[in-house]
């Protein structure tokens, strides 16, 4: 039998709204990996946020967080710990030029330490689910690591303006994208950093072709992971732009669609 790999984002996929695994869905995956197939997740959370769930489906794999910006086993450190962070220099140089552009609030995130320029409980209640040391006050003096990633909150009409200036200025150090209404935050990692370069660092380790990964997602922080994938799989509720480039389309989240898909296909 070939393996496959199976990669699941969390949010809006491998979650339903309620950000729990459906029944039928966690099952499914039990029996993939009974089969001999390899389940991993990748995720824009950091693993704190993410952790439950890998405990929840028994995983035993590497994990993707940070859309890819941290790779790592929760259980075998000798397997590798990938971290590509932004480099501080340029954090600051952001930081500095952000009144010009109307930013409302940054946050940076040093693997589980988080740095709020300004108090803000709406952001506050992203980042808290783990509990992470968070820090709030002037990033320019408390920040003093390479940060994993850092969040942009800003006005609607001044999102556009803000991704212009970091594709115009630092487009060769950083690669940016927005989240999804109600939300008006830019999310900023390293360059070249995404969900598909973790996975292939774990398709490569466990001998996997591409051709024999099969990923889920439903969002733009996807676009690199299912564009890669063998088997890149949108979700019925994902954006229109990850459903043109995807080789398939299954069910929503709330729909089982990652169960239905896999049974399907693996025949299990």
């Amino acid at each position: 039998m070939e393996r496959y790999l199976i990669a699941l984002d969390l949010d809006g996929t491998l979650l339903k709204d309620d950000k729990t695994i459906s029944p039928l869905t966690k099952e499914v995956i039990f029996r993939a990996k009974e089969a001999g197939h390899i389940v991993v997740i990748a995720t824009g959370r950091p693993y704190r946020a993410s952790k439950m769930y890998y405990a929840e489906l028994s995983l035993t794999t590497p994990i993707v967080n940070f859309n890819g910006a941290f790779v790592h086993h929760p259980n075998d450190d000798s397997w590798g710990i990938y971290h590509t962070p932004l480099e501080l220099k340029t954090v600051k140089e952001i930081i500095e030029v952000s009144e010009t552009y109307h930013v409302k609030n940054i946050l940076a995130e040093v693997m589980d330490d988080v740095y709020i320029h300004e108090h803000d409980e709406k952001l506050l209640d992203i980042v808290q689910l783990g509990n992470p040391t968070i820090e709030i006050g002037d990033l320019r003096q408390m920040l003093k690591a390479d940060p994993t990633s850092i969040l942009i909150h800003t006005d609607e009409e001044h999102v556009d303006d803000i991704q212009a200036y970091l594709s115009d200025v630092h487009a060769n150090v950083l690669h940016h994208r927005r989240w999804t209404a109600p939300w008006h935050i830019i999310e900023i990692v390293r360059a070249g950093i995404h969900k598909a370069s973790g996975l292939q660092r774990i398709a490569e380790y466990y001998q996997i072709p591409k051709e024999r990964v099969i990923a889920f997602g439903d969002e733009d922080n996807d676009l690199e992971m299912i564009e890669w994938a063998g088997y890149g799989i949108a979700m019925g509720n994902a954006i229109e732009p990850l459903k043109q480039i995807a080789n398939d389309v299954t069910k929503t989240n709330e729909e089982d669609g990652i169960g239905v898909y896999l049974k399907a296909l693996l025949k299990l």
